[in-house]
């Protein structure tokens, strides 16, 4: 594969970020620099090492950096809950937004475990 925007995996985190920006304009301004930033960051870094992995020259260069979008998504997924916990987000929101991160977090999964099997 030659692009990394053909990736499903990638697809699936620019999908989940989006759906993290809108859910995240509606938390409290207060929290601009708190919550909604760090939910913000961290699924930024998903995609965007997801793409840089796959710009690397080398099978071990690209799962370290699937490696750092799995750490980034379990940020995330803590976050998400945090978020429930305080009511910023209502619990079917959470659901949709966890279920959505849980989906990635498979295919990441699945897609690091590929790269280890392949020679």
């Amino acid at each position: 594969m030659s692009n990394f925007r053909k990736l499903l995996v990638w697809q699936k985190a620019m999908s989940l970020t989006t759906k993290i920006y809108e859910s995240t304009k509606l938390f409290p301004k207060e929290e601009i620099f708190g919550l909604t930033s760090q939910l913000r960051r961290c699924v930024i870094s998903i995609p965007s090492n997801i793409a840089e992995g796959f710009g690397r020259d080398s099978k071990n260069e690209l799962l370290r950096f699937l490696n750092i979008s799995v750490s980034s998504l379990f940020e995330l997924q803590t976050q998400l809950e945090i978020s429930k916990n305080i009511d910023f987000l209502k619990e079917k929101e959470f659901n949709n937004l966890y279920e959505d991160s849980r989906e990635l977090e498979r295919m990441l999964i699945a897609f690091i475990k590929k790269i280890k099997e392949s020679n």
